[in-house]
Formats: structure tokens, C-alpha cells, sequence
């Protein structure tokens, strides 16, 4: 199966809630932080979903997932990307980040928090880890979270 990746449209809206909302259990499960969950409908405005570019891959017919982050000729930032929980393992996750890299002119930065599976699947991809850091978690700020700074540079010619 071939995934499509395209600009967010408004009629993705409950795509890509329903989406996040499964997925970031998985993430805080992984970091022990379940209990700081919160909902897409909840958290977007504050953490700024919209601020930048957002990209949506269809899978099978269905948005199957969502990447959001500035890019520039001088590299960018991920600052969202989740992929549906039952369609893990597809290249979905993988498609996403190879699009958003192929729009950077350098190095792509993004978060991941400690104890977050995902981490393994953003180093087979070439990013290196670059700094620890912890402090409030992000989106809820009740909440301490590790986190690990992951960077990808672009190959030398």
C-alpha cells in the first residue's frame, strides 16, 4: 500500500483528533505519564498546532496520520507527528518524516520523551540524540516530563 501524504484540510479535523488522541496514550504510557493526558480539542490551541505547516498522510483510503512543524531552507522542527495506533508499522510514521526532511534545507530538530518507543524508530532514521532536558510537559504544565532532543543533518556530499 502506497501512503499519501498532503496538506491538513479543516475536514481532517476529527482525523487527526481521533489519531492523537490514541497515539499520545501510547506516548505518555511510555513515559510513565499517563496521567497527564489531555485531548487534541484540548491542547492544540496552546501548544500552537497550527502555528506552522501540518501534513496529513492517508493510508488505505483513511487519514491514517498528521506531522506538524516550521521548515525553512535552513532546517526545521517537528513539533507534532502521530500515527493511528492500528496502523503501526506501516510506513506511515516513516513517509511523514522523509516528507517533512525532504522540504528542509538542513537540519530537522524534534522532542521525544523519555521512555517514548518512537525514539528507536527516529534514530533508525538518522537522528542523533543532542541534549536531555526535563521540565514541565508540554501542553500540560501540571506535569514534569524527561525529554530527549533528536537531530537528523543532512548527509555530506
Amino acid at each position: 500500500m502506497t501512503v499519501d501524504i498532503r496538506p491538513y484540510e479543516s475536514r481532517d479535523w476529527d482525523d487527526i483528533c481521533r489519531i492523537h488522541d490514541a497515539a499520545r496514550l501510547d506516548e505518555l504510557r511510555g513515559a510513565g505519564l499517563l496521567d497527564a493526558y489531555l485531548s487534541l480539542a484540548d491542547t492544540y490551541e496552546n501548544e500552537g498546532l497550527f502555528d506552522d505547516q501540518v501534513w496529513v498522510a492517508e493510508y488505505e483510503g483513511r487519514v491514517a496520520g498528521f506531522i506538524a512543524g516550521s521548515v525553512d531552507q535552513e532546517g526545521g522542527e517537528i513539533t507534532w507527528i502521530y500515527v493511528d495506533p492500528a496502523r503501526y508499522r506501516r510506513g506511515i510514521g516513516r513517509a511523514l518524516v522523509e516528507h517533512f526532511i525532504a522540504r528542509a534545507g538542513g537540519p530537522v530538530e524534534l522532542e521525544v520523551l523519555d521512555g517514548n518507543a518512537a525514539r528507536a524508530f527516529y534514530e533508525s532514521l538518522g537522528f542523533v540524540r543532542t541534549a536531555t532536558t526535563s521540565g514541565k510537559l508540554a501542553g500540560n504544565e501540571a506535569f514534569t516530563a524527561t525529554g530527549h532532543t533528536l537531530v537528523w543533518t543532512p548527509p555530506q556530499p
